[in-house]
């Protein structure tokens, strides 16, 4: 049997903080992994529709689906209107635990699925296939009669409980019909080895009412008064979503092996944390007012590189560990027949100098915004200048991690210099024990090999790499650093450019080789284009800019990393921290220059 596969597009993201769930329109939660971001799947059919495993409800018979986010929220609500009637389906993990629900024990992790009868009969389906290990292991599910099914996983055991009998065939499906004001509850629930705590089915009012009041409470920390603040708000609150709440670390997406191309190979783990966001994601928080979480990324950053000090590795675990090995899923088709299946990532073993720049940038944020840096971590911040000092010379494989060996990519020598310029504003107090005069010589000498050897005379535009005539929007961040005006004539002749040879619409592609491979638009580019518009003083096309595409956004305003152009389909792991966070860094862009155009109130 060959199951068709939904479009990227049309999934929701529930969560913990901890863990995190696909949602399809249709009712099919078909991706899910347990404890943790990284852990193994226990229903992956988002990779292998047929084998991977989902826990699906919804009508036997559809007319129409709506769906949306509670406002500032991250509670999902499904409308299904059918032939018979209308159901609202409400999914959620519970996140709450402040105070405000009915003191109980709870599993480590809980997924509530609430189903009400809004009008009619409506007979429904529920299909329960969990398929743990990646789709490796089959667990039959059977029964007459049971509220409940368990079974066990690497680290704890999973929990079915429902408020009804379920009447499981041997397929791992029941029917059953709800009615107008009737509430039927599904909880799927995670506990660790030995903990044997059942979801209390008799306090869930409190609990969904609990977890509305933590993710409100929370979004009502944000501070941000300028265009498009719905869709600022959802992205914070992915973020939040994203970030694994024992360590701090933000993962890059809570997916693997989403295709960058359909039927190519351009498939990857991005369920770990990149240094390459460090200062993207610190930057982004801090302008929302949201420092606790700026000051927890930056906390986790300085203990995970401590663990490689003084070289940095590209990314880490939650825990702030090295990825484990790339290994390859043969037993997965993949989404769309899109193969390799890819679990850790091999960006882990090469060398990009950009992520020192990252990491000193972050901290600069966070120590201009008060956040006090200890001595142990200014010590480590002088190590990384000091790596920076000695190594900065050589070749890496560069912020889009390419594969084919390294090169002198402009991106990364540019935070290099950003690494050691910041690194002078934070020995004003003389506290890093580095020399100031050193540290501008070499930021000097880096201005110039940028200058001189990343501009093309023949092109009239900065490449990508040095001494070549290689397009690409990673220079789109020379002014967002401050390195260069937008406004000269290099820089402006440059984005001329990028928007010739890149850009398609809204649209902006890494560099000329991502579009001849057919590898979609990359969306955080394109959200560096506005912020280049904005610096430049051109806010009508800035606000057009961002106007289309916060419209492509999809039905509850998440984004995956790529966009085809032709289609307008989502390609790459989703939904996609990296996007999120250029939409918000442009907001905030043109937030302030709205508020400078205004002048004093």
């Amino acid at each position: 049997m060959l199951t068709k596969y939904a479009p990227i597009e049309s999934y929701a993201l529930i969560g913990d903080c901890r863990s995190a769930a696909l949602v399809g329109l249709d009712g099919s939660i078909d991706w899910l992994c347990w404890p943790r971001f990284d852990s193994e799947s226990i229903f992956a059919a988002i990779l292998d529709p047929d084998t991977g495993g989902h826990f699906r409800v919804a009508p036997t018979a559809v007319s129409e689906t709506a769906r949306s986010y509670r406002p500032n929220s991250n509670i999902l609500t499904t409308i299904f209107r059918t032939p018979s009637g209308v159901v609202e389906l409400t999914d959620l993990f519970y996140a709450g635990g402040s105070g405000s629900a009915a003191p109980c024990l709870h599993p480590a992790s809980m997924l509530i699925r609430r189903l009400r009868g809004v009008a009619g009969d409506v007979p429904m389906r529920l299909s329960y296939r969990p398929r743990p290990g990646y789709g490796r292991k089959s667990i039959k599910v059977t029964g007459s009669g049971p509220k409940s099914q368990s079974f066990p996983i690497p680290g704890g055991f999973v929990h079915l409980a429902a408020s009804l009998d379920l009447h499981f065939d041997g397929d791992g499906q029941s029917l059953f019909t709800i009615g107008e004001g009737q509430t039927v509850d599904l909880v799927l629930s995670f506990n660790e080895p030995g903990v044997a705590i059942f979801p209390p089915m008799g306090q869930l009012d409190e609990l969904i009412q609990a977890t509305d009041d933590y993710w409100q409470e929370w979004a009502a920390r944000i501070r941000y008064s300028g265009p498009h603040a719905e869709s600022v708000v959802r992205s914070a609150l992915l973020l939040k979503l994203l970030t694994y709440s024992p360590s701090g670390a933000i993962i890059a997406a809570p997916t693997t092996s989403l295709p960058e191309r359909i039927g190519a190979s351009y498939n990857w783990d991005y369920r770990h944390c990149w240094l390459r966001d460090a200062s993207y994601t610190v930057n982004a928080f801090a302008g929302l007012g949201l420092m606790e979480e700026a000051t927890a990324f930056l906390h986790w950053l300085l203990h995970a590189t401590w663990l490689t000090y003084p070289r940095l590795k590209v990314v880490y675990d939650v825990f702030g560990r090295p990825t484990g090995r790339e290994t390859e899923l043969p037993h997965l088709r993949g989404y769309e027949q899109s193969q390799p299946v890819r679990t850790g990532n091999a960006a882990g073993n090469q060398d990009q100098l950009d992520v020192y720049g990252e990491v000193m940038n972050a901290a600069a944020i966070c120590r201009d915004r008060g956040v006090p840096l200890s001595r142990e971590e200014r010590t480590f911040l002088a190590g990384i200048a000091g790596f920076v000092l000695e190594h900065w010379t050589e070749p890496d494989d560069g912020i889009w991690e390419t594969r084919d060996g390294p090169k002198q990519f402009v991106h990364s020598k540019l935070l290099c210099w950003l690494a050691l310029e910041k690194a002078i504003g934070l020995c004003d107090d003389g506290s890093l024990g580095l020399d100031p005069m050193r540290l501008k010589a070499v930021a000097d000498e880096i201005r110039g090999q940028i200058e001189t050897r990343s501009w093309n005379e023949d092109l009239q535009t900065y490449t990508g790499q040095f001494d070549s005539d290689d397009f690409d929007a990673s220079v789109l961040m020379l002014p967002i650093l401050g390195f260069e005006a937008a406004t000269t004539p290099r820089f402006r002749s440059t984005l001329d450019a990028i928007r010739s040879e890149l850009t398609q619409g809204e649209l902006v592609f890494r560099h000329r080789g991502g579009e001849t491979r057919g590898e979609g638009a990359f969306l955080f580019c394109s959200f560096w284009l506005v912020q280049c518009l904005v610096l430049q003083g051109q806010l009508s096309d800035a606000d057009s800019m961002f106007d289309a595409l916060a419209a492509r956004a999809n039905d509850v305003g998440l984004f995956a990393e790529e966009v085809d152009t032709t289609s307008g389909r989502f390609l790459g792991n989703f939904p996609q921290a990296f996007t999120h966070i250029g939409l918000i860094n442009a907001a905030l862009a043109l937030q302030k220059a709205h508020s400078e155009s205004r002048g004093p109130s």
